[in-house]
């Protein structure tokens, strides 16, 4: 099956802490159906010192269900995704606009 939210998209949190917020995945993981939006869903993490790494309490962005996220179409709304074949290519298109993504 095609993603149709992929790394470097541009989305919006529908549901959550962080329900409004903008921002651009970093990584997804299909298997378990989440992703990761950097600056978004931050939780504290206790880290272990290292000879790279200072250790302490770090904050970390923890991944959202792909249910909960929404990709933003050109006009800055959020938009579900759709698929169509453009000659010969499968491509992702906003359903507000139709505009290829």
């Amino acid at each position: 099956m095609a993603a149709k939210l992929r790394k470097g998209d541009k989305v919006i949190v529908l549901a959550g802490k962080d329900k409004g917020k903008k921002g651009e995945i970093s990584t997804v993981d299909p298997k378990s159906g989440k992703a990761v939006v950097a600056g978004l869903n931050i939780a504290i993490r206790h880290v272990k010192q290292s000879q790279s790494d200072q250790g302490g309490r770090q904050p970390k962005a923890m991944p959202i269900d792909l249910s909960n996220l929404a990709i933003v179409d050109a006009a800055g709304k959020a938009t579900r995704v759709g698929f169509r074949m453009d000659g010969d290519k499968k491509v992702r298109f906003a359903k507000t606009t139709g505009d290829v993504i």
